[in-house]
């Protein structure tokens, strides 16, 4: 699934996660109702980010679903 991550006053932060939609929105909402300085997140690579989330502008977490492919009748 895409992860992107808008920073204000720098660029978007865009990578492919093996976690499920909800454990993504779940570990963010948590880091920034806590107060958390920054939020630990990793792609599917195994390369690690830490997002400050006094810079969160926006978050967009795609889908669980996988992609098709091939034609549809």
């Amino acid at each position: 699934m895409e992860i992107r991550i808008g920073i204000a006053n720098s660029r978007e932060l865009s990578f492919e996660s093996t976690e499920t939609a909800d454990a993504v929105r779940s570990t963010i909402a948590s880091a920034l109702d806590s107060g958390a300085a920054y939020v630990t997140l990793s792609d599917a690579k195994g390369a690690t980010y830490l997002v400050p989330t006094a810079g969160i502008a926006f978050v967009e977490v795609g889908t669980d679903q996988s992609r098709r492919v091939g034609f549809v009748a």
